[in-house]
């Protein structure tokens, strides 16, 4: 077997807001594996200033890996366990090579254009006038869940754009959750979350800052709205860690990245322990090429989860690839007559 990996650079339509900071360029590298004339593809994407492994030689753990790819999908997961972007990107190469279809992973109902996934409708952060664009066209485009980036502009205005939904559409008609991508001061986060409560949102995720989970135990337990933890699970490798921060914090829900958390097997465990101690859980990209974002959508439909996903950024980038995956109505489907606008040849 033969493996190789390969960096490309997606680029926004248009650049895309979070508490962070604006993103206009996104790095993703490919690992290709050839055997006996197949080819399978995995998809290793990084954030910067949030993934655990944007390291300096995140490069060169890409080169040992491909160099040693004799080693199996199971070893080389284990021997990755501090690259969860590399470990999920393997898993995807392994099942792509095994696959009939380098690009049909998990053949299921949701492959077949028999069944769609529900998902929400992504409102990055912005000036109010663009978020209120943003929010009409995902109302527009039949989205019933609805997800805004906010702690970026004042608070008083983003408790308008609130308001205003809430003025035309009632809380069963439109799921509202929002993302501080730990925006909140933990001092002022209650208070603030109170007044978010008024327009009976569904959620809110990583409010504080990851790491106070003292703080965040406490907001779990007083919170007027239910709280999602996202970035508190990143860098939590273990599995025996991984259950005493659930135990400890005891959120209502959290969010699951492969990318960010060891793969389908990391995200596996996130699921089994969550189930375990009544903790609801969603599924999201990290703002994956669609050759991610596929393998992710047809994993996740076999997880029959009933909630909306976070899988709704295929249409991000002015130079993804083309593919069988649709929005439509606020569902994601496959769209099998659809061909893959990618070619291996490009990546020798």
């Amino acid at each position: 077997m033969k493996a190789t990996y390969h960096k490309y650079t997606l680029h926004f339509k248009r650049p895309s807001g979070t508490s962070r900071g604006v993103m206009n360029d996104k790095e993703t590298w490919f690992i290709i594996l050839e055997k006996e004339g197949k080819k399978g593809i995995g998809e290793c994407g990084i954030l910067r200033g949030l993934s655990i492994d944007d390291r300096p030689d995140y490069e060169a753990k890409l080169q040992w890996t491909c160099a040693n790819i004799h080693l199996g999908e199971k070893s080389l997961w284990e021997a990755l366990i501090e690259f969860p972007s590399i470990q999920f990107g393997v898993e995807m190469a392994f099942q792509s090579l095994a696959s009939e279809n380098p690009f049909l992973l998990f053949p299921s109902a949701f492959t077949n254009a028999e069944k769609s996934i529900p998902i929400n409708g992504l409102v990055w952060m912005g000036e109010e006038l663009f978020m209120k664009q943003q929010i009409e066209e995902k109302l527009a485009d039949g989205f019933r869940c609805i997800k805004l980036k906010i702690g970026a502009i004042d608070f008083d205005k983003e408790l308008q754009l609130l308001r205003y939904i809430r003025q035309h559409f009632t809380a069963e008609q439109v799921e509202i959750r929002v993302d501080a991508n730990g925006a909140f001061d933990k001092t002022l986060a209650l208070n603030k979350i109170t007044q978010l409560s008024e327009f009976q949102i569904h959620s809110i995720e990583q409010p504080i800052q990851k790491n106070n989970t003292d703080s965040m135990a406490e907001l779990c337990e007083t919170t007027p709205i239910p709280i999602a933890l996202d970035e508190e699970l990143i860098g939590v490798f273990l599995f025996e860690d991984k259950e005493q921060l659930l135990q400890k914090i005891k959120p209502q829900y959290i969010i699951l990245k492969p990318s960010f958390i060891g793969g389908f097997r990391g995200t596996k465990e996130w699921i089994l322990l969550a189930e375990k101690y009544h903790i609801g859980w969603w599924i999201t990209s990290a703002l994956e090429s669609n050759i991610g974002l596929n393998a992710i959508a047809q994993w996740t439909y076999l997880q029959q989860n009933s909630m909306p996903q976070g899988l709704g950024t295929g249409a991000l980038y002015t130079n993804n690839f083309d593919c069988p995956l649709q929005v439509s109505e606020g569902q994601l489907w496959y769209e099998k007559e659809n061909d893959w606008a990618f070619d291996f040849e490009d990546f020798v």
